[in-house]
């Protein structure tokens, strides 16, 4: 079935909107104006935009470490999550939460996470609540490859696929676990065999390639939804970044940068919506301009917010109220 042209403009509006922030984001580190660390997934804008342009609002999402891109192709507001990593009372989580650990419940984003892996039997655990509700929502769980050597990430997608719950593991393969290439802890040249040998339906995409990824996460989510089980999706993807703003990732081999660049999902949905005539240049620098816009009331927003008060903000947030038993 042909995308629609209105689908492929949102596409291309939400890529540059993930791109945009991150590059904004990363300037504000060198700045000084984000506590902590961050980590781009600049360069990997395919796979979040692809999975989560086929979810509803009430769908689930728990990401990773690397998740500012997954938050705003869910429907995250850039203002908010911007305030959010300079620590600011007015981001999602009132600036307790930072980079790395964002949740909106509002839109289904039950928290990024800064453990590797951590995010994944938390997944299941989500999916195990829909199935038990009778639901028809569906869980979506971003990480990396090097999560997939973690035990948790055996233990979740074994039990995921033993009670065929509504869940979707979208592994971004980007090449590197931190510092360690994919050849050096993987023997497999694709994550996703591993998921075939716990009987989970698997494929292997394109991850600069979002309408690749929209069509397979249609398949996805179409059979979770009908409760057909779990599925796992490896895109094939880079980091323009290293695995923080800031690591010089001397560690890549020369050219390896630029070749990737070569293939930037962002100028490979342009070029297809330019040689197909499903847009022209003005409709696409009109787009452009309406998110440099928004990016920039983001940090107009975020800086001039006010940071949490430790005389009145220190334990909100921490426990939940408690009415007894």
């Amino acid at each position: 079935m042909e995308i629609p042209v209105e689908v492929k403009l949102r596409f291309y509006s939400s890529m540059l909107r993930i791109r945009k922030f991150e590059l904004k984001a990363a300037e504000l580190f060198g700045q000084g104006q984000v506590p902590g660390s961050i980590h781009s997934c600049a360069g990997q804008e395919a796979c979040a935009e692809g999975v989560c342009a086929r979810l509803r609002t009430d769908d689930y999402l728990i990401g990773a470490h690397r998740g500012h891109g997954q938050c705003l192709a869910k429907g995250a507001e850039s203002r908010y999550l911007l305030a959010e990593l300079l620590g600011k009372k007015s981001g999602y989580c009132l600036g307790k939460g930072g980079s790395m650990h964002v949740a909106v419940p509002e839109i289904g984003i039950l928290g990024t996470n800064g453990i590797v892996g951590g995010g994944i039997p938390s997944a299941l655990g989500v999916a195990v609540a829909v199935q038990y509700r009778g639901t028809d929502q569906v869980v979506t769980c971003f990480f990396g490859e090097g999560a997939s050597n973690q035990g948790t990430f055996h233990e979740t997608l074994n039990i995921a696929s033993l009670w065929s719950l509504p869940i979707i593991f979208i592994c971004e393969n980007n090449l590197y676990a931190e510092l360690t290439p994919h050849r050096l802890h993987l023997k497999l040249p694709d994550v996703a065999r591993r998921a075939e040998a716990y009987g989970i339906p698997s494929t292997v995409v394109d991850g600069n390639d979002v309408l690749a990824v929209y069509e397979a996460a249609g398949v996805a989510v179409e059979r979770a939804r009908s409760g057909g089980g779990p599925t796992f999706i490896e895109g094939k993807t880079y980091r323009w970044e290293g695995h923080f703003v800031g690591d010089p990732a001397k560690y890549r081999p020369a050219g390896e940068l630029e070749e990737w660049k070569g293939r930037d999902p962002i100028l490979r949905l342009k070029a297809h919506l330019l040689e197909n005539g499903l847009a022209d240049g003005d409709q696409l620098a009109g787009i452009e301009m309406s998110i440099e816009e928004e990016i920039k009331e983001a940090v107009e927003f975020a800086v001039s917010s006010n940071p949490p008060d430790p005389s009145t903000d220190l334990m909100s947030g921490v426990y939940a109220a408690f009415d007894g038993f």
